[in-house]
């Protein structure tokens, strides 16, 4: 019998994931495509187990497979808040992608650059259902590796002209605002106080860290008549009352939500109306007026990981990007 060539891993570092460059586009078309499978049932995504070794930190294992896509695997990731007081990044982690066929190990990457890219990308689909398609004015409360990512993904879907840009750190604001890679075509407007951020935008992004038990600022009112938000740190910014008065809230899976809340986070939140693959297939509406206040919570699903990995690695290897290593 012929024996079978030694199984190989491709690694692939923070460095070459950016070196691949996937864009924004791509991104969203492949979240778009995994999430119409969701819509029809086609794929699997089990419930994310964590561990929470201190306060708000958290690691989570997170597997998925998309059959029709040919992809499976997970990603190992970990969120501590206090990192940032260290100089080091508050999400990190990698991922492992498996042979459908076989089962075997056929890559592991970086997971930080996908899932900053990833999860703006699902806000700006969910968007792409809820939000006004004429939007203009766009506020971001926390400017870093978030903030940064769902600006790129909301000006690839929405004529954006304004940026209302605010963050607890006033050196972290001063860099988003100073980056050259959209104040040269958007105006951007630094803002001290929250509400500065939210009540004159269209679009709201709120990407903080994931709190617990937070103290959310964002009140009843600030949120004006036909905008769509993006809670990427959950309830962590909005006050009960303010989330009260949205008038569809949408996840990205709503058995994970429930789960989720079992461990003790939206505890004085209603079951979201849709998640977003019943958006992306059309068995729920998504806006149906100029008027409707529309949010998105998406907790973060390993399908975002699973659609956007496996074509990272595929660009790697035609490219010769990466280290292959013996399994």
């Amino acid at each position: 019998m012929r024996r079978q060539s030694e199984p190989r891993i491709l690694y692939l570092s923070r460095a070459d994931v950016e070196q691949v460059a996937l864009g924004m586009p791509a991104i969203i078309g492949l979240l778009e495509a995994a999430f119409r499978e969701k819509g029809e049932g086609r794929v699997e995504i089990p419930p994310k187990p964590g561990l929470h070794p201190k306060g708000d930190a958290f690691i989570h294992a997170m597997p998925a497979s998309i059959p029709r896509l040919k992809t499976a695997g997970m990603k190992w990731v970990s969120g501590f808040p206090e990192n940032r007081k260290l100089g080091l990044p508050y999400i990190s982690g990698l991922i492992v992608l498996n042979d459908v066929e076989t089962g075997l190990p056929t890559a592991v990457m970086d997971a930080s650059w996908i899932t900053a890219h990833r999860t703006a990308a699902a806000s700006a689909l969910s968007a792409k259902y809820l939000a006004r398609r004429d939007s203009e004015t766009l506020g971001i409360l926390a400017c870093g590796a978030q903030g940064r990512t769902h600006v790129q993904a909301l000006t690839k879907m929405f004529p954006i002209r304004r940026i209302y840009a605010y963050d607890i750190e006033p050196d972290v604001q001063r860099e988003f605002i100073e980056d050259s890679a959209w104040r040269k075509r958007i105006e951007i407007i630094g803002v001290d106080q929250p509400k500065n951020a939210v009540a004159d935008s269209d679009i709201v992004v709120t990407s903080g860290p994931i709190l617990k038990r937070p103290e959310p600022v964002i009140e009843k009112g600030w949120l004006k008549p036909g905008a769509f938000a993006s809670a990427v740190d959950y309830d962590s910014y909005w006050t009960p009352d303010a989330l009260a008065e949205i008038d569809k809230l949408a996840t990205d899976d709503l058995p994970q939500f429930r789960y989720v809340r079992v461990t003790g986070y939206f505890q004085r939140m209603a079951d979201p109306y849709a998640d977003l693959g019943e958006l992306v297939v059309g068995r729920k509406k998504g806006r149906e007026n100029d008027q409707e206040r529309t949010m998105a919570m998406n907790l973060g699903l390993a399908l975002d990981d699973m659609a956007v990995a496996p074509e990272i690695c595929r660009r790697a290897k035609r490219r010769g990007i990466g280290t292959w290593l013996p399994l």
